[in-house]
């Protein structure tokens, strides 16, 4: 039977996580393989729930407790790491832990992996949940990040990554600060399913503007040497076509490609992968609830 583990980083938001793993529960009734739920507990300062829970369907689930809060992205790739090296599995799917990721679209992915076992499949959203503002700036992140790397990520966290996929990602050092940047370099022929962003099931939504912002530039850092070039090139250009009518106001597109530049080059570093391989050392306990 196929074994596939569903990783789910948490920080201060238990009770949408067990909401998510009741669902998650109900949703993978019928099919017909084996799910584990690894939860990575960011080092949540909110205590954690000690219900009874009666999970029909999921094998187990199993509680990385960190000493140090290091961040979503990072908390994937720990997931991915202790996966690897601990347990035996086919398949991984990371997944937020708030419903934004909506466990109804599993079935989707399950369904494609039939048609396309050794790919990465990815969950390509086609609509989102949120309000007007938010939209607007996740749709200029899109095309920022297209315009000056030549990639057109339309997916998260949401992804289902076969063994081969992890056992090149553990070795990747762009995981340490962008998942889905690190799987758009990774890997080109992936297959997708169509999603829809979810509602939270508890709370506002964390991803504030600068969070949003510091995210896309995470992703445009893991393919910096593109950017370099691309904004010399937007530069060079840009200046030649108003060098006749210097002002602040022509000059502050090119203000801005440059902060850019220095943002992505300042956020690359955090792509470490010595920090990556010794991630493990961040856990300080592991809880079985089933």
């Amino acid at each position: 039977m196929t074994k596939i583990k569903i990783l789910v980083p948490v920080y201060n938001d238990w009770q949408s996580v067990f909401k998510l793993l009741e669902n998650i529960d109900l949703q993978i009734n019928d099919l017909n393989h084996e799910f584990s739920i690894l939860i990575v507990n960011d080092c949540s300062t909110d205590e954690r729930p000690t219900n009874n829970f009666n999970f029909k369907n999921l094998k187990s689930v199993i509680i990385l407790n960190m000493k140090k809060n290091k961040g979503h992205a990072r908390c994937i790739a720990s997931g991915l790491k202790y996966i690897n090296e601990n347990e035996d599995y086919d398949y991984i799917i990371p997944m937020d832990g708030d419903g934004e990721d909506k466990p109804e679209e599993l079935v989707l992915l399950i369904n494609k992996l039939k048609d396309y076992p050794e790919e990465v499949i990815t969950a390509n959203r086609v609509k989102r949940s949120e309000g007007f503002f938010f939209k607007f700036c996740y749709t200029s992140h899109k095309y920022l990040t297209f315009i000056f790397t030549g990639q057109s990520i339309k997916f998260g966290n949401f992804i289902c990554l076969p063994k081969f996929a992890v056992n090149k990602m553990v070795q990747e050092k762009s995981v340490w600060s962008s998942f889905s940047g690190a799987v758009a370099k990774l890997f080109k022929d992936r297959k997708f399913v169509p999603s829809i962003r979810g509602e939270r099931y508890f709370g506002p939504s964390k991803m504030s503007f600068i969070n949003l912002l510091k995210h896309s530039l995470s992703i445009i850092a893991v393919f910096k040497m593109t950017l370099l070039i691309r904004s010399i090139f937007f530069l060079i250009i840009y200046l030649f076509l108003v060098a006749s009518n210097l002002s602040l106001i022509t000059l502050l597109p090119a203000v801005g490609v440059m902060m850019m530049m220095i943002s992505v080059i300042i956020l690359s570093k955090r792509e470490n992968l010595l920090e990556f391989k010794k991630s493990l050392e961040n856990i300080s306990s592991i809880d079985r609830i089933k």
